[in-house]
């Protein structure tokens, strides 16, 4: 499997179109959406097996996800929150909260990430 870089790309879920930022390095990881009031589309981290909400502004969704783009749960986070480590996760994806219920995303569902210069994953 080839690296992730950080970059922007589309998070195809369903019939769903989404905007993607794509966090690969530490210091993306890190700084995710820290210092932010809100986000248009989705954040990958990746690799990641759990996120934490401390000095977050707004609640989120969180996916994790198996190294296919499967997900294995959602859970929506309050900020000054820790989450804890999915066992099977390499990759997180946050959104605002309510957003990942209205693209059909639940445990099961299989995503596709489209970004420029890498092949599409499924």
């Amino acid at each position: 499997m080839a690296n992730w870089q950080d970059g922007h790309g589309t998070l195809h879920a369903g019939t769903h179109r989404i905007h993607l930022e794509v966090a690969a390095s530490y210091r993306a990881r890190t700084r995710g959406l820290l210092g932010r009031d809100g986000i248009d589309g989705a954040m990958l981290l990746t690799p990641a097996a759990s996120v934490h909400t401390f000095r977050m502004r707004f609640a989120i969704d969180v996916a994790y996800l198996d190294r296919d783009l499967g997900v294995l749960a959602v859970v929506t986070m309050a900020p000054g929150r820790l989450g804890l480590p999915r066992l099977r996760s390499r990759h997180v994806l946050e959104s605002a909260a309510g957003a990942m219920a209205g693209w059909g995303l639940r445990a099961g569902t299989l995503i596709k990430v489209d970004v420029p210069g890498r092949l599409t994953r499924r």
